[in-house]
């Protein structure tokens, strides 16, 4: 019995001895940021996904840009014009303005003769995306519009389906990547 108790006296001890060291860890941990308001989460996926845009049209080669997987597909110049110029059903709609360019715009109307020129693109749709985005906040993304189907939607559903459709298509490039041998940026081990 005497050394159950000296054992317990003992455990007791420690764990005594190891509270303040366990508090002073505790505090040194910064308490977690607060969650973003909904137009900053919206902000948040639109620029990561316009980053991962940007990026892979600044890293594919410009030789490449007119590969596609079948003849029935769109070209990785035609994929990236695709899904950047789809950003401004967002942001026109948000405007009040009719969106700006078709399903399918022509590098030639939009004055893109270039790699260079259609980075550029993409790095504008993505600004003016997020633009609108901070402008609107929280109670604007909120406002329901019409974009042209049955009902309305509201301006947070509309941003997220744009982000969504970004994301598909991003995975559709990230294809055209790896049907040429090529792993992309995503997919290379970090430094």
């Amino acid at each position: 019995m005497k050394k159950l108790k000296w054992v317990a006296g003992l455990a007791l001890a420690m764990g005594l001895a190891v509270l303040p060291a366990l508090a002073q860890d505790a505090a040194k941990k910064a308490p977690p940021k607060p969650a973003p308001s909904p137009s900053q989460a919206v902000l948040e996926q639109w620029n990561e996904i316009g980053r991962k845009l940007i990026t892979i049209a600044e890293d594919l080669p410009e030789d490449k840009y007119d590969y596609k997987p079948n003849p029935d597909s769109r070209t990785f110049r035609g994929v990236l014009l695709h899904v950047t110029a789809s950003m401004y059903y967002f942001t026109d709609t948000a405007q009040g303005k009719k969106p700006r360019y078709p399903d399918d715009p022509k590098p030639a109307d939009l004055k893109i003769n270039s790699k260079a020129d259609l980075v550029t693109f993409v790095k504008q749709c993505v600004s003016d995306g997020a633009d609108v985005i901070k402008a609107k906040g929280d109670k604007g993304l909120n406002e329901a519009v019409n974009d042209g189907g049955p009902h309305l939607d509201r301006l947070y559903d509309l941003a997220y389906g744009l982000i969504e459709h970004s994301g598909e298509h991003y995975g559709n490039l990230v294809v055209y990547y790896r049907a040429n041998g090529m792993v992309p940026p995503e997919s290379r081990p970090k430094k």
